[in-house]
């Protein structure tokens, strides 16, 4: 068991952690008011430019223990808040780099 005590919130009150909206706040802001603080990238969008956008829900996440280099982990640190969401991505980009196309999958087995 593990002698590292968890960190809970306690009140809802509590400010959204670093990259979480505050809807509320968002909401009673004019259009605007969001425009004239978006990041710069975000400025000037084509009108059809979130027409094809989809929702994609959150993936479920499994807690796990992973030994990692040092070094790996201090530069991924060193990138900033959500470095272990960056691994992850990394990590399910090797995955699918490395997956066999489903193409190959099925004619392998018709064949078997």
């Amino acid at each position: 068991m593990s002698a590292k005590p968890t960190r809970k919130r306690t009140r809802k009150s509590e400010a959204p952690s670093v990259g979480r909206a505050d809807l509320s706040r968002l909401r009673r802001m004019t259009d605007a008011e969001i425009e004239r603080t978006s990041p710069p990238e975000l400025r000037n969008l084509p009108a059809d430019f979130w027409s094809k956008a989809e929702l994609v829900p959150a993936v479920a996440k499994e807690a796990i223990s992973l030994r990692v280099d040092t070094d790996v982990l201090t530069w991924f640190r060193e990138q900033g808040p959500r470095y272990q969401s960056r691994m992850n991505a990394v990590l399910r980009a090797y995955m699918l780099a490395k997956a066999e196309p489903k193409t190959k999958r099925s004619t392998k087995s018709q064949s078997a």
